[in-house]
């Protein structure tokens, strides 16, 4: 049983003035694996004046400086890969699989970050003027629980990059990877409150930074609802906000397609991190004359799957995070019953032997129409909706058709012709014949699916503004 008591304000750990403990249950169990001390408003406001104070400075800092400090944190973090998975399969319930890519990357965020640092202009010349990039100041770091150590080192390296400092508040259930990210940023040598860390609760730390006048920014990952809330209260002091939100992404294999290997990668797509993913293909569109060919080989590439203990290498899809999320994903599988949608695999209740945790049946519903609530809104676990249809513009069009716009993908053998859907395809990021991630490409999404950009060059100019010296 681990406690863990202390955050992490101006190069310190620290015990916060925070009184209330929350428990860390083992989403394979069930069982406690500890306690976690929360900090309070008045930690956060602490936080947010050494991030303040740093910031005079940091923002002064060299690019050679900035490089050296993220190969530092990139070499304290390599030193611990195997903490870093067990721990977040043993916390977050993630799969052996899952968290060994999580790991990578990890590290290729100060990788992407020293690569942009080596070819990015911070000074250009716009007409007539010089155009000074500069630091945009505090940033407030708010990030959920489905990668916890991911999202730290993504924004946090840009922030980095940028010359800005930086108040993170983490997810309350993924304490004990933040625990492992903070020694290592700590061992890393980091000028005392370039990044601050404080465990809390949304509705206290996070409502403190997203009001502070002191935070000029704030990068938010996680749902739509809590986004909506953020950028009112960030409003009010004109904070500049990159949002990524939720997201319910659509797949559309075209009739040219080799479906042997368009089939596969669309499972993979719907249940990456056991369905707990932004950017999962849960909406499935295929060709109406070719459903039953699609479900046979879903009923094929189904028996692949192996849902159980995250430890095992073979595990496939882990429990989902907790028992709120759990009963959230049951309420779905109902939900799609009750609108008439008809289960081709899985559906209600725990597979056999998993009792004891928060493991889902992975679901396929056939025959649903895009208007169903499993096909509108963000289930986040394994359940993928099959969509037919009988054109390639129909299918564009039913692929549009939902208030978000996060990632999509597209499969064809001809190239040309999935480029051509791909382009017509509201999303921030379209997957044409893979599932990839380009560290270096914008990511972010149209409509719900949130506000601005992270990644690459785009992702960059989020932390900076723009001066313009008019002589």
């Amino acid at each position: 049983m681990k406690t863990i008591d202390k955050i992490y304000i101006n190069g310190e750990f620290i015990t916060p003035k925070g009184t209330e403990y929350f428990d860390l249950i083992s989403p394979t169990t069930n069982e406690k694996l500890g306690k976690v001390l929360l900090g309070n408003q008045e930690d956060t406001k602490k936080a947010i004046d050494a991030a303040k104070t740093a910031f005079k400075t940091f923002s002064k800092t060299t690019i050679t400086e900035r490089i050296h400090y993220l190969q530092n944190i990139q070499t304290s973090i390599k030193k611990r890969k195997e903490e870093f998975i067990s721990t977040m399969i043993e916390e977050y319930g993630g799969t052996s699989q899952f968290a060994t890519i999580s790991f990578d990357y990890m590290l290729k965020s100060f990788e992407s970050a020293i690569q942009l640092l080596n070819t990015y202009s911070f000074n250009k010349i716009m007409g007539e003027s010089e155009v000074q990039m500069t630091p945009i100041g505090v940033v407030g770091i708010i990030i959920p629980w489905n990668s916890s150590n991911g999202f730290i080192c993504g924004k946090l390296s840009t922030a980095i990059a940028a010359g800005c400092t930086a108040v993170i508040k983490p997810s309350e259930m993924s304490a004990q990877q933040t625990q492992l990210i903070t020694e290592c940023l700590h061992e890393a040598g980091l000028p005392k409150g370039v990044f601050n860390i404080v465990n809390g609760l949304g509705e206290i730390v996070g409502a403190e930074i997203s009001r502070n006048p002191d935070v000029a920014k704030i990068s938010f990952t996680g749902s739509t609802a809590v986004g909506k809330i953020i950028v009112k209260e960030a409003v009010n002091t004109m904070k500049r906000v990159t949002l990524e939100l939720g997201g319910k992404s659509p797949n559309i294999i075209l009739d040219d397609a080799n479906f042997s290997e368009a089939i596969p990668r669309a499972i993979a797509a719907a249940y990456m991190n056991s369905g707990q993913a932004c950017i999962a293909g849960t909406r499935l569109l295929v060709p109406e004359d070719k459903l039953e060919e699609v479900k046979s080989l879903i009923n094929n590439s189904t028996q692949n799957i192996v849902v159980g203990d995250p430890k095992n290498t073979t595990t496939t899809v882990g429990p989902m995070v907790s028992i709120k999320q759990y009963e959230r994903v049951q309420n779905y599988i109902q939900i799609g019953i009750n609108e008439g949608a008809e289960i081709l695999i899985g559906g209600l209740g725990k597979p056999n032997g998993l009792e004891n945790g928060n493991f889902v049946k992975p679901t396929v519903f056939v025959n649903v129409k895009n208007n169903m609530r499993i096909a509108q809104e963000e289930i986040f676990g394994p359940v993928l909706s099959i969509i037919t249809y009988q054109t390639e513009e129909e299918a564009i069009k039913i692929a549009n058709d939902t208030t978000y716009g996060l990632q999509a993908y597209v499969s064809s053998s001809d190239e040309k012709r999935a480029h051509n859907v791909a382009s017509q395809i509201n999303a921030g990021r379209v997957q044409i014949n893979g599932i990839k991630h380009d560290p270096m490409a914008p990511f972010g999404g149209f409509k719900q699916s949130g506000i601005g950009r992270e990644f690459g060059t785009i992702g960059l100019e989020a932390y900076l503004e723009p001066k313009a010296l008019i002589r």
